[in-house]
């Protein structure tokens, strides 16, 4: 491979300004969490969708491998280079266009490089409602919610991004276009070739756009927090949550105590309303008809919860600004984390109904096993999702403590996860961190019939190599 004659090519596609070689290139070579650090041959930024073909097209005749990238916020390192000098990044920065807006048909369609806040934005402008919702959505972009099939915070009302997209524009392995950018909902003509491009990780070709689904704007949104004494009260709160408030029920979040403790350690100006209790849940309703409704639905929820002996105490915000500092609270938890130290994180899903007995378990199996570790428990209970993290005991360094025992520390949360019927990734995806836990835990049949996508669809191997079902 000739890396002038590939340099050249990508130069004639996109403009010489737009493939970078030089310079610090560490905003695209350096991943999120600073785990992986990669060295790119170069990162070449088109402005088009065609332009994205012509870099494909290039990179494919001289066998160059493609890395794609969006806001380069993921988790699990499926966005960097390798250290090898010979991948491309392809950032879709520049596709950052909000298409169309169908008012009638209650759509959007948006580029890749739409970042999530601005597409909410656009949304909000026009009195509706795009409910995808993460802590990254000022830096993450829509094809990389997409490749990733991101969750977030409302998947329990509206679902994963998977639920809100209705159709793509994606750049083959080939550089050939598909434009499956339908505003349909119903659709029964074939394969669903949608379905197969969402959350596999620019593996099977690069997303460039996107049609979602918008919803009208509530009327009214209220959040309260909320303190249980144990994990099967949450649980038995989240019932009757649904019960009482069904679709309006739009956010049901679990904190340890251990978790928000850090956030007052690390950050002691942000607001804490209720006492210290061995769990905190923030409720969100959205309400259709009035802030009045809404208020007496929430009052009433949590008075029956009081009686029912499910919470011990609770506040409900008064205003949009309370509301935003709850949520404050809840998104502050990572941050809080890495100011502690580096830890080993969990995105794991689970039934709701199993949540407790893997808690119990799993705890007591991590105390038993490395006496300390201080257990860092929080994520979205309404749909069975926790980032059940684990940092280093007190006083002892967090870099070796991950150096020596992170594995050790997967294989028992693993191993309790798919005792109790769960999945190792539920947010976040597989990336270059969970190739190896892929192939161990999923069933041969299911990773042959990945694998043979894969060939179908890209058959030099070059979109994402190493990633999600490696290299076979």
């Amino acid at each position: 491979m000739s890396h002038d004659a590939v340099l050249q090519a990508l130069r004639a596609a996109v403009g010489p300004a737009q493939v970078l070689t030089d310079g610090d290139l560490s905003a695209w070579e350096l991943d999120w969490r600073k785990r992986y650090r990669g060295r790119a041959l170069a990162v070449v930024r088109p402005g088009n969708t065609h332009e994205v073909a012509a870099v494909v097209k290039a990179c494919a005749a001289h066998g160059v491998p493609l890395v794609p990238q969006g806001g380069n916020t993921g988790l699990v390192g499926g966005g960097v280079p390798d250290d090898s000098g010979r991948q491309v990044v392809l950032s879709l920065s520049r596709l950052n266009r909000v298409r169309t807006i169908d008012r009638d048909n209650l759509t959007m369609t948006a580029e890749a490089g739409v970042v999530l806040q601005a597409a909410q934005q656009a949304a909000d402008a026009e009195g509706l409602l795009l409910p995808l919702s993460l802590a990254a959505e000022g830096s993450c972009t829509l094809g990389g919610n997409l490749a990733t099939n991101a969750g977030g915070t409302q998947v329990l009302r509206y679902g994963n991004a998977r639920e809100l997209c209705l159709g793509l524009e994606v750049v083959t392995a080939a550089g050939e276009v598909w434009d499956g950018l339908s505003g349909l909902r119903k659709d029964n003509t074939g394969y669903d070739l949608r379905d197969l491009f969402i959350g596999s990780e620019g593996t099977l070709g690069i997303i460039t756009a996107a049609t979602l689904k918008l919803y009208p704007q509530p009327a009214a949104r209220m959040t309260a927090l909320a303190t249980c004494d144990t994990m099967p009260a949450a649980v038995r709160l989240l019932g009757l949550a649904q019960a009482r408030l069904a679709s309006g029920l739009t956010g049901f979040e679990v904190m340890g105590e251990f978790a928000l403790s850090l956030v007052a350690k690390h950050f002691p100006q942000l607001p804490r309303p209720l006492p210290a209790a061995p769990w905190t849940v923030l409720l969100e309703l959205s309400d259709s008809e009035s802030e009045a409704h809404a208020r007496t639905q929430f009052e009433s929820l949590l008075e029956a919860a009081l009686e029912a002996g499910l919470i011990t105490d609770a506040a409900v915000a008064e205003s949009v600004a309370q509301s935003k500092a709850l949520w404050h609270l809840r998104e502050s938890i990572p941050l809080a984390q890495a100011e502690e130290g580096l830890n080993i994180k969990h995105d794991i899903s689970l039934p709701v109904s199993s949540i407790p007995a893997f808690v119990e378990a799993t705890d007591a199996g991590l105390q038993a096993r490395f006496p300390g570790a201080r257990l860092v428990n929080f994520g979205h209970l309404g749909d069975g999702n926790l980032h059940y993290n684990v940092q280093a005991p007190e006083g002892d360094a967090a870099a070796p403590f991950l150096q020596q025992h992170e594995a050790a520390v997967n294989a028992l949360v693993y191993d309790a996860v798919d005792r109790f019927g769960g999945s190792f990734s539920a947010e976040h995806g597989v990336g270059a961190l969970k190739v190896d836990d892929l192939r161990r835990r999923k069933p041969a049949v299911a990773l042959e019939l990945m694998r043979a996508i894969k060939r179908a669809l890209d058959p030099q191997g070059l979109l994402n190599p190493g990633r999600v079902v490696g290299t076979s």
